[in-house]
């Protein structure tokens, strides 16, 4: 098969964005979508049998582990099939999660598009793998599908990047990261690169221009070459670009203004988890365990997947179990306390979730999203509950509704990368529950 054509269908785990069969955008009618209970792992038999069939395999070498429906088992799957680096829960016990369960299938809702469901056909039809309601600190729905349990951790995509985010912005508030600085300070390496007269903070807030294209549908875009340098595409024989995320880092290029606009983009992250190593002198999955895992009560450990060099990937590498993204969520909308301290300092969640410009938001072109913002790599509605949002493609999500007192964590694997693709159903369906909620 020649090499564009193999690109095209590759779909190796890439951190922050899976090279998925379809991406959809908002200006365009979505496509006709399989049925998700025949696209099931029980359906389909992946990975089933000691060994598995071998057109039921899935390994990375074969480079469609992600392709859509294999990634209903990947997703769930990923330390059996590329290098990982451990996130330690500590010693103690999880936190405890008390269970009030109540029946939210039937609650109504309009997507966007004008047709009416119910929260129970948005959880089918959006492909997910687990889904977790809290109302006031209580589990009042849990459900799981496919290859995902409870015990089990799911690849949570480009949701990672929230952590990273509020990792910078706990380093920040503990006066050991300058965010206003120059990149350079903290990587002196990037001089040369599109990165050598930015500020921390625009790194933050994705506000960087750099020439940078995750159009999954050009095998030239230069995500294919952050994926063969992270090593979540396999590098071939005869490879000779960059073989690890720091040398590629250093061969982006400025492309347009810094400070000017948002726009999204996954090497963004990768720099902001690199400054972090430097700020902190310590790995990306040593600091998250020591500033967040430990002291949020998580049940299981989490990972991130690594380079050839053990480098975590902070654009789209994290894996954690639904129950222990609820937590970091709750954490969050309790202004950062958990188990009865701060964990998060209060600073850095006021920094989060006060949101950036609207107006640098809207020039990025996201129809879905009107009167957004993103801050600290999270993203921020502005809506009338002040919500806001971790995101990752194929439908990864946590959202916190402070008003509701709410927080939902979903993990998916939608045929569609991009979260357009699930958000004229999920948003809508997220908010409805948070007001059925706060009516009782």
């Amino acid at each position: 098969m020649p090499v564009p054509s193999l690109l095209r269908r590759a779909a190796s785990l890439a951190a922050g964005t899976l090279f998925a069969m379809n991406i959809a955008s908002a200006q365009t009618p979505p496509p006709k979508l399989p049925d998700p209970a025949a696209t099931s792992v029980e359906a389909l038999g992946w990975m089933q049998g000691f060994p598995p069939p071998p057109d039921k395999l899935i390994v990375f070498e074969n480079g469609v582990g992600g392709v859509f429906p294999r990634n209903r088992w990947t997703f769930s799957h990923v330390r059996e099939t590329v290098p990982t680096s451990n996130v330690w829960r500590g010693s103690g016990a999880g936190s405890p999660l008390p269970a009030a369960p109540r029946d939210l299938d039937g609650i109504s809702f309009q997507a966007i598009g004008g047709e009416t469901m119910n929260f129970g056909q948005m959880v089918t039809r959006t492909y997910t793998d687990g889904i977790l309601v809290l109302h006031r600190g209580q589990v009042v729905y849990e459900k799981y599908f496919g290859a995902l349990t409870p015990e089990r951790p799911h690849l949570a995509m480009s949701v990672t990047k929230s952590f990273v985010g509020t990792l910078a912005a706990i380093l920040a508030a503990e006066g050991r990261l300058d965010t206003n600085a120059p990149v350079t300070k903290y990587i002196p390496e990037l001089k040369d690169s599109a990165y050598g007269d930015a500020t921390v903070r625009q790194v933050m807030d994705m506000t960087i221009g750099v020439k940078y294209s995750e159009n999954y549908a050009d095998p030239k875009a230069e995500i294919w070459d952050y994926a063969r340098a992270g090593g979540m595409l396999v590098q071939g024989p005869g490879y000779a670009g960059p073989k690890t995320f720091y040398d590629f880092l250093k061969t982006l290029q400025k492309e347009g203004a810094h400070g000017e606009a948002f726009a999204y983009k996954t090497v963004n992250a990768e720099v902001l988890a690199w400054i972090l190593r430097r700020a902190a002198n310590q790995s990306l999955a040593e600091l998250m365990s020591e500033k967040i895992w430990r002291r949020i009560g998580a049940e299981q450990d989490a990972y991130f997947m690594v380079d050839r060099i053990g480098t975590e990937s902070g654009g789209g590498g994290l894996n954690t179990t639904l129950r222990d993204l609820a937590r970091f969520g709750e954490t969050m909308r309790n202004g950062g306390r958990a188990n009865g301290q701060q964990v998060i300092p209060a600073a850095a969640v006021a920094d989060i979730t006060r949101g950036a410009s609207k107006a640098d938001f809207a020039k990025a072109g996201y129809a879905l999203l009107p009167g957004w913002s993103y801050r600290d790599m999270w993203w921020i509605t502005h809506n009338e509950h002040q919500a806001y949002m971790a995101r990752g493609i194929h439908g990864q999500s946590i959202y916190v509704d402070p008003k509701a007192e709410m927080v939902i964590v979903r993990y998916a694997a939608h045929p569609i990368a991009a979260n357009a693709g699930n958000d004229p159903l999920t948003l809508p369906a997220f908010h409805a529950v948070a007001k059925a909620l706060m009516g009782n």
